[in-house]
Formats: C-alpha cells, structure tokens, sequence
C-alpha cells in the first residue's frame, strides 16, 4: 500500500468505528504514518474524535447510517474498535468492494458476540474451553446451569466490553441478580448471555498476536510476550508485561492463539485471552483490535500494541520485541460529575520511568477509567510498584 499525504487527492483515509482510548492510541498512531484518519462514535468529542482529521457522531447499530457515512467518507479501510456494530452491514461493505474491513468482515461478526467466537473456538476448531451455553431469559440460564455449567459460573452479556455486565454466580440465590446485571450492560438490546463454568485458573493472560505481511508479502504471526492483569469486578485495574508462565502453557497458548486468528484471517492485532493452570490452557475470548490490558506495553514495548495495529493493518513490517518489563494501573473517575480536572500528575510523573494518559473523557462515573498511569522497571515487580505509585497520586477533582 502506498501511504499518501493527508486532506488531499493522495490520502490513504482509515475509518475507526470507536473512539475510546484505545481507539485515540490508533488513531494517533495512523497519524504518525501519514494517515487520514476519520473518527466514528455514538457520541459526540470521544477521546479519538479529539485527534482525529474528522469526526462523525453515529449510532453503529443502525446500519443505514453506518453505510451512509462509509459511503460519504470514501475510506480505503474500515476498523472496528467496539462491539455495536451493525456487521451485517460491514460484510456488505467489504463484498461489494467499497472498503477493506480489518480484519474482514466475517472476524467483527464472529467476534463482537460471545456466542459466535465460543461456537467456533469450542465446536469447529475444537480447541480447551470453560463449559458454556446460552440463554435468553432468566428460565433458560436457570436451565443452563443445572443441565451442565452448574457452580460456580460466569455470567456475561454475548456482546459487552470491558467486563461490562459479567458477573460470578456462586449459588442459586445470585441467578436472578447475575440475570439483571447482564441486562443492564449489553452493548445491544435482545437479552442474550453465555453461562460459563468457572475455571480453576492460576492466572489469566492476554496474548496479543499479530498478523502481519512479511517481506514476501504473506501473513505471518507474530507474538508479543504475554500480559497478566488484575481485575475487579470485571474489569481490569493493572496489567503487567511479560506474565511469568511454563514454557509448555506459553507454547500451547501460541498454538491456539495462531489456530483461532488464522481462522479470522485478516491482517491487524488481536487480544487473545486465555486462562493458565501450570502447563494448562483454556481459550477465553479474543478481540480483533487492541486490547485494554496491553496499554502495558506503552512502556514495555519498542512498538506498542496501538503501533502494532496501525502498521499491520496497513501491510507494513512489525516487531513484537520487549524492551523492558512494563506495567500499567487504571486511574479511576471516582465521582459523577462532567468536565473534571486532574491534580498530581506533576508528582505522578517525578516516579522514576513512568508516564501518565488522561483519556479526555468528557463525563466521569465513579468506575469509568479516565486515564491510566505507565511504567518500566527492571522486573516486573518494580514496574507494578511504579505504576500503582504514579496512579494512586493522580486525583480526580471538581474544576
């Protein structure tokens, strides 16, 4: 692909349909390239809409609007960064020509719902899964459980993000709850969720894997070490790069990593989830886009995983290598309130190699990550320590 300059007759035009946080680190990566960027997000000056060369405010799952701003737009490629998103309408787009989806269109619809990438994963490709099954009324995941998932068990939401709507169910008494929280978060209307048996895991892990062009022109994997993360009710709050494991469980999770997004072809990143037990392996979800938990390698990485994005999707050569171990620690909102203001970040950032992002979101919720602090070390131990020390300094405040 030849870049071209931007706002003028040569442009390569990228389309990101999301523009959180993690789509503005796109965004400003393309940038970099040379890359004319147009922002799409359900909501008007999203953190990316703030970077990007244009902005459109759009609601994803209305699939009329979504065609009419592609074919208004003209964009060579189409990224999806969320989950709600009128799919039926990108698998259009891409058949009939009008733009390249990444990774394609059949990856965004088998991923963007829980049910999709569990089917395939588990039954086609066969490969280690938690027990699941689905349900669309409290009745059913009643049944799911007692025919087979039983306790203790996951709830979640088939299309959701960032631990939105999950929760454990430990007992009979917590169904109906579990039920209500599902409901409250989907990311689309319909009332649908995957019921999983719970895994006695050691720890979990993101692998971000990367298929990339090579110097011949063919799609080659790549691997970035693996990330373990903490989280708290569903959502992470700290993640740390390389997560020590056997290396048999690195090998198996390569292999199924390789195996899931060879199937979703394409070219781009994607965050595989897995769950460990010593030299065990479970496949968990995968995302075809970055991952949350990889803003770690902001400070681990010589190309981060939002560079990693940017240069594979548009066929350039990537490299996975760390630098040093990293980590990351989520800075919170901490209050409801709109336009708030941020203090400590002069002394966040006196912890020796460490950085801080402020997203620019312009409403905060008591639980809504609104930045996210960075840091390296020498072990991964010393860069959680700085992390969590640059983040615990930045406070939230009324302006």
């Amino acid at each position: 692909m030849k870049l071209g300059t931007p706002l003028s007759n040569s442009a390569t035009r990228v389309m990101l349909l999301g523009c959180g946080e993690l789509g503005k680190e796109v965004i400003i990566a393309l940038q970099r390239l040379g890359v004319e960027v147009i922002g799409v997000d359900r909501y008007a000056n999203a953190p990316g809409h703030q970077v990007a060369h244009r902005a459109h405010v759009v609601d994803m799952t209305d699939g009329a609007a979504l065609r009419q701003i592609i074919e208004q737009e003209k964009p060579h490629l189409v990224v999806p960064e969320i989950e709600a998103i009128a799919t039926d309408v990108l698998a259009e787009i891409e058949k009939e020509g009008l733009a390249e989806v990444i990774p394609t269109a059949r990856a965004t619809q088998l991923t963007m719902n829980r049910e999709g990438i569990r089917r395939l994963v588990a039954e086609e490709l066969e490969l280690p899964t938690s027990k699941y099954g689905f349900a669309d009324s409290l009745k059913q995941m009643k049944m799911a459980i007692d025919g087979g998932v039983g306790y203790p068990c996951l709830i979640k939401p088939v299309m959701s993000s960032s631990g939105k709507g999950q929760s454990m169910v430990r007992g009979a008494d917590d169904v109906a709850d579990a039920w209500d929280c599902a409901m409250s978060a989907g990311r689309v209307k319909g009332g649908r969720v995957i019921v999983e048996s719970f895994v006695d895991f050691d720890f979990e892990i993101t692998l971000l894997t990367v298929r990339a062009l090579n110097s011949r022109g063919e799609i080659e994997t790549h691997f970035c070490d693996p990330i373990g993360h903490l989280q708290k009710q569903g959502d992470y709050i700290e993640s740390w790069q390389p997560q020590r494991m056997t290396p048999l469980a690195l090998q198996r999770s390569q292999q199924i990593a390789k195996q899931v997004t060879s199937n979703l072809g394409g070219r781009g990143l994607f965050g595989v989830e897995l769950f460990i037990k010593g030299d065990e392996v479970w496949f968990s979800e995968v995302s075809p886009r970055p991952h949350d938990t990889g803003m770690a390698t902001m400070a681990s990485q010589s190309q981060n995983e939002f560079e990693l994005h940017a240069r594979a999707i548009l066929g350039l050569p990537v490299d996975t290598r760390l630098r040093s171990p990293g980590a990351s620690a989520v800075i919170y909102g901490e209050m409801d309130k709109a336009g708030i203001a941020f203090e400590g970040v002069e002394q966040a950032l006196q912890v020796p190699h460490s950085d801080v992002r402020l997203f620019g979101k312009l409403e905060a919720f008591q639980r809504r990550r609104m930045g996210v602090a960075l840091a390296s070390g020498d072990s991964v131990d010393e860069a959680l320590s700085r992390a969590k020390q640059a983040a615990s300094l930045v406070k939230p405040v009324v302006e």
